[in-house]
């Protein structure tokens, strides 16, 4: 303990470090964005001409749903 009618000075010098985030880097997001798209088109598409009636009816109810015109 200090003595009676002394301050004691704390220092209090710590440094933090901003987290290095593990997502994908700025460069390889578009990239990744149009991969991405052009797999969901794909599928669609695929779907969508598909001979399986199941197939092209489940697409085409999605593309209702979406609000896109499919008619």
């Amino acid at each position: 303990m200090p003595p009676v009618g002394r301050l004691e000075k704390f220092d209090m010098t710590t440094q933090t470090l901003a987290p290095v985030a593990a997502g994908t880097r700025s460069s390889e997001r578009p990239v990744a964005i149009a991969l991405a798209a052009m797999l969901g088109l794909g599928l669609l598409f695929m779907a969508g001409f598909s001979p399986a009636i199941a197939f092209h009816n489940a697409a085409h109810d999605f593309r209702h749903t979406q609000n896109f015109p499919c008619h």
